[in-house]
């Protein structure tokens, strides 16, 4: 169907309901309908698979679903026997229930690198409590975080770091430090400056580029040689990178990690894990001071353990990181060679480990734009794409990837008449998509 006739009126309907109550219209800012066209910011009745329907009754090839939550696929048949089977027995009692040993016991077979881990609901409460243990471990105050990951945590640790730092004291920030990625130079001359004060060091282990060789090792180097923590950032790594996470697959023990994300399909839980004598300090064996580490009542919800349990099962028995790696290598291909055939080869980039696919919009001068990003989304959207980025669920088909394939390859066509005309300005048909950490809305 042609953009100009492709609309949305239910979804920008409901749309506006959600502004009226819900700030930002979307409980995740990455989810709000500023990263979308205007008034083309679906609303989603249900998913299945790969797909989702909109309220409009639209159908979408979804692409990063959930935040990167959903890996298998909506409604994956494993996870929801499995989540269905514990909601009749009750999801929280004022005691531990024994899928939490169950669900600890699963982890750390999966995760070996672990010795303990602490189950709670969202990836900042994780992230939190990593920087929490490792200033208490050390007597330390400072943070230092990669500046090349752009986010860690809603707490303010991190977010006063970022153009949304309203509400923050500036004495917190000025707490949080940084050093850039791969550069193992500059994070020594970091650590020196601030010598015997840094607590811990924090990191996703790799992202859209893999780690320069020797570089997560020289990290593993400099933390123990300046007594500070090394914490990896696994939301989006583990299980994507290997089941084990980044740190199972280049080999490189953090002190601590944070997984969530790909951890429940979609189901609320996340986890610290680490070493035994750190992870130690938020219990009750140990003679120091006690850390407040992790206590949520809702973090061990016997479901969502179920669920995490059921998508570990999945990934080693049914290969499945291996199988986004293979969809996602299919998926790039066919993308670079439908843009390179349109013309727009060094405008349309696609990025990122096979599993962890972006794409970069790129104006006639090769720079990053909103508003040819803007032109893409409409172009997929028409197209039955729904795509804020390319990463993959393992519940896509052949057919599936290439159907998204034409859509980019129609997208491409209209973006090359863009760049000859020097202007997207004409295929946008409204105010240009967002970047999610601005000042100003």
């Amino acid at each position: 169907m042609a953009t100009e006739e492709f609309e949305l009126p239910r979804s920008r309907t409901a749309n506006e309901r959600l502004h009226a109550m819900i700030p930002g219209g979307a409980h995740t800012y990455a989810k709000g309908d500023d990263q979308y066209p205007e008034n083309l910011a679906p609303v989603i009745s249900h998913g299945h698979g790969a797909h989702v329907w909109d309220i409009d009754g639209n159908r979408y090839i979804e692409y990063g679903s959930g935040l990167r939550s959903v890996s298998l696929g909506h409604a994956h048949p494993r996870v929801i026997e499995a989540v269905r089977r514990e909601l009749d027995r009750g999801s929280n009692f004022v005691r531990p229930s024994i899928v939490e040993v169950e669900a600890a016991e699963r982890f750390l077979a999966t995760v070996p690198t672990a010795e303990m881990v602490k189950f709670a609901k969202n990836g900042s409460d994780a992230t939190t409590a990593a920087v929490r243990l490792a200033r208490a471990a050390t007597g330390r105050p400072r943070v230092a975080l990669c500046a090349d990951h752009p986010f860690f945590s809603v707490d303010d640790w991190f977010i006063g770091t970022t153009p949304m730092s309203a509400g923050i004291p500036e004495s917190t920030t000025e707490l949080t430090v940084s050093f850039p990625y791969g550069d193992l130079a500059a994070t020594e001359e970091l650590l020196t400056r601030y010598q015997d004060e840094v607590a811990c060091l924090i990191l996703e282990p790799a992202t859209h580029t893999e780690p320069p060789p020797g570089y997560l090792a020289g990290l593993r180097e400099l933390a123990d040689r300046h007594g500070c923590v090394l914490v990896f950032d696994e939301m989006i790594t583990g299980f994507r990178w290997s089941e084990a996470g980044a740190q199972g697959l280049y080999g490189v023990v953090p002190d601590l990690s944070t997984f969530g994300k790909a951890l429940g399909n979609g189901f609320a839980v996340s986890a610290l894990a680490g070493r035994r004598d750190l992870m130690e300090r938020g219990g009750l064996r140990h003679s120091g001071d006690r850390v407040f580490l992790l206590s949520t009542t809702h973090g061990a919800e016997t479901h969502s353990l179920a669920a995490a349990m059921a998508v570990q099962t999945t990934y080693v028995e049914e290969g499945v990181t291996a199988r986004l790696h293979t969809l996602g290598e299919r998926l790039a291909a066919g993308v670079r060679e439908a843009a390179a055939s349109m013309g727009v080869g060094d405008h349309v980039v696609v990025r990122g480990r096979a599993s962890n696919l972006v794409f970069a919009t790129l104006d006639e001068n090769r720079q990053p734009s909103q508003r040819y990003r803007t032109l893409f989304l409409r172009r997929l959207l028409a197209g039955g794409v729904l795509a804020p980025s390319f990463v993959v669920s393992s519940a896509l088909s052949d057919a599936d990837i290439d159907h998204t394939v034409d859509a980019v390859a129609e997208a491409c066509a209209v973006y090359r008449k863009a760049l000859d005309a020097g202007d997207p300005a004409p295929w946008l048909a409204g105010r240009p998509v967002k970047p999610v950490f601005r000042r100003l809305a």
